[in-house]
């Protein structure tokens, strides 16, 4: 249409003056105008100057008579139907530029809705649990702000609960508006939904990926999902550290409300934060009269730990009360947040949350802390109620108070993680002077395996890995050798037994017991491979010493965390050394025998490299077959039996290697 209107424009204001001394003859121009429906407007020619001036000379030569101011009104009559025309063009080409640019204004607005649904159909977006947590904790906001009470409140979150793909949809739609808007639609939805599965919130100290020292990091994170899963509404309430991965925190924002919680004798603020992680709701408390007390370099080992933690497990139950939540199930770990089970029993349990039930899981009884009993009383407490043999004073201190003792008596569930251990051997041997408490309290106590990551982990798809393999074809695992021989400058030899190490600090391995295991092996020609994970590499005069002390070519140590190179140890390793069966952290064993590697234990036994594990033990599949295969194992059974291997096939042979790689089916 542009072309259309800028070729006419200069032939129609360019009309000359005639020239009657101009004897040649010119084609007519011709004005075309086109409507919508690409008709014809207004055809007609244009005389060029001289078919003007032919053509009037013809006409006065037949017409000697004729007037030439006709002549000229016929021309400016052309003239002015071609402005009009123009004009015309213009107008509509303003028309087609708006809705030109209303079309660019809706195809962006269509792609950006489409990129978004995009993004939740492949995951890596908002999928349905972000968007359900991001709305439960804009209820959670109009609660603190006054907009709705905490009954209100209560009946949305039944409405959320109990949602499906299509109310997510709806709120997608109008996530972004106003709380008002937001409201109607609740209000709208909560008398046609009823509630699905159990209300569950985590309060804690640790969850994968925004802050994590230990295995419980990884625990609450797994099982949020896995409970998520199956149908129920999972929480996690955690103080807000200075060191948090706030990037692994998606809609990540501070609620605007004051809100404060009970400490040492009176009220102090907190900020809210709130935000999603990998589709678990987290919420976030930050002390602001406190506010020194998780900005710390560390996260435990301060001489005030319990005000810390105590301020916290306050804070949360406080926050939980002012949002009118009811969950069913409160889960406690460890003693940084066993206080809480007194707190509810003796100060919340009236306060709307009849219906609850304390759920405590400990990973390590080792460490309990043990307080002055005068120090209950900062987070509200009676220390004159509590500090008594059946409830809070520790078994042995009697002077103190046992805050994990507490937490295990004031709790409707106890589950202690172990993967090797029975209940009656926690009881009475690991229990670190609880005993007669948990044998008072044993019929709450359950006894829970730590999981695996199977999809991580796992050889047949691993991409860490030069070549893949299972249980069912091993060809891969001979390939996954020698990559990693060549890599650390090994003798590359598929039939060169490999003994791999993986561990976290220097501290965790008896280096005497280790020394004595190299020089087992050096005797037999064994490749070593040791790896410390560590983010930041350190100066270990210990272990510098030990290697110093060794000095054989065929050991290797990597002094850094390297994912992709410890994929590669296990599958390369035909044994990984572990510093115990009991490894809740890296979980070594598991995945040596996921990776068909014999694990063995390094506890030293004389020259038998073995662990004492329970006999008594009704675990799992795989806890029983890593009690029977390789407790007590040594190094140097485990490499006669991989040395056959090598040699020639017998039914012997086959029944050996069947052992070894039945914890590649088993995981």
């Amino acid at each position: 249409m542009e072309i259309l209107i800028n070729a006419a424009i200069p032939r129609a204001f360019g009309f000359a003056k005639f020239n009657t001394s101009n004897k040649h003859r010119s084609k007519p121009c011709t004005i075309r105008c086109l409507r919508k429906n690409d008709e014809v407007n207004g055809l007609f020619e244009v005389p060029s100057q001289m078919s003007l001036e032919g053509h009037d000379h013809m006409k006065m030569s037949q017409s000697p008579e004729s007037d030439p101011d006709t002549k000229q009104s016929e021309i400016w009559q052309h003239f002015s139907e071609a402005q009009r025309n123009i004009l015309y063009l213009n107008k509509q080409r303003l028309m087609a530029v708006e809705e030109l640019k209303k079309a660019k204004r809706e195809k962006e607005i269509l792609l950006d809705r489409i990129e978004k649904l995009e993004e939740i159909q492949a995951g890596g977006g908002k999928d349905k649990l972000s968007i359900l947590w991001e709305l439960l904790l804009r209820i959670d906001s109009m609660v603190l702000k006054g907009m709705i009470d905490t009954g209100e409140a209560f009946d949305f979150r039944r409405v959320v609960m109990s949602s499906n793909a299509m109310l997510v949809d709806v709120f997608f739609d109008i996530m972004q508006r106003e709380d008002v808007e937001l409201l109607a639609e609740l209000r709208h939805l909560s008398n046609k939904n009823r509630r699905n599965g159990f209300h569950i919130v985590h309060i804690c100290t640790e969850m994968v990926p925004v802050v994590s020292v230990g295995s419980l990091a990884c625990y609450v994170t797994g099982l949020s999902h896995a409970l998520q899963r199956q149908g129920n509404l999972v929480e996690v309430i955690l103080p807000k550290y200075a060191s948090l991965e706030l990037d692994e925190v998606q809609g990540l924002q501070e609620i605007e409300a004051e809100f404060y919680s009970y400490f040492d004798g009176q009220f102090c603020g907190n900020r809210i934060w709130t935000g999603v992680v990998h589709g678990i709701g987290v919420t976030f408390i930050q002390p602001i009269l406190y506010s020194t007390f998780f900005t710390r370099e560390r996260l435990y080992g301060y001489p005030d730990d319990f005000e810390r933690f105590s301020y916290f497990s306050r804070a949360s139950l406080d926050y939980i009360v002012k949002s009118g939540k009811r969950p069913d199930v409160l889960h406690i770990h460890n003693w940084e947040t066993a206080i809480i089970g007194p707190l509810f029993w003796e100060v919340f349990v009236k306060q709307g949350l009849e219906s609850t039930r304390i759920m405590l899981t400990c990973h390590d009884f080792g460490s309990q802390c043990l307080e002055q009993p005068d120090k209950l009383a900062l987070c509200g407490l009676d220390s004159s109620r509590l500090h008594r043999s059946d409830r809070l004073q520790d078994n042995t201190k009697g002077h103190l108070a046992n805050i994990l003792k507490g937490g295990v008596v004031y709790s409707n569930k106890v589950a202690i993680m172990s993967s090797m251990y029975s209940k009656s051997s926690i009881i009475h041997s690991l229990s670190h002077g609880l005993e007669s408490t948990l044998s008072l309290h044993e019929d709450k106590l359950l006894i829970a395996p730590y999981g695996f990551d199977k999809f991580t982990w796992d050889p047949s798809k691993d991409k860490f890995l030069p070549e893949n393999y299972s249980a069912d074809n091993m060809k891969g695992k001979a390939v996954c050798k020698v990559a990693l021989q060549q890599h650390l400058g090994l003798t590359e030899h598929a039939s060169v037994i490999l003994v791999g190490c993986i561990f976290s600090e220097v501290s965790d391995v008896d280096l005497e017991n280790l020394k004595e295991v190299v020089l087992i092996g050096s005797r037999r020609d064994v490749q070593f491979v040791f790896m410390r994970l560590s983010k930041v590499p350190s100066k270990n005069t210990s272990m510098d010493s030990f290697l110093a002390e060794i000095k054989d070519e065929n050991v290797r140590f990597i002094d850094k965390c390297d994912e992709s190179l410890s994929h590669l140890i296990f599958a390369g390793s035909d044994i990984i050394l572990c510093p115990s069966f009991h490894d809740p952290m890296l979980q070594a064993p598991l995945k040596a025998m996921r990776y068909g590697a014999a694990p063995i234990a390094i506890t030293s036994f004389g020259k038998r490299i073995r662990s004492v594990v329970d006999h008594d033990f009704q675990g799992t599949e795989l806890s029983q077959f890593l009690n029977t295969t390789f407790a007590y194992l040594s190094l140097n059974q485990a490499l006669d039996e991989i040395e056959q291997f090598h040699a020639v096939e017998s039914e012997d042979n086959e029944c050996n290697k069947e052992r070894l790689l039945m914890g590649c089916r088993v995981l």
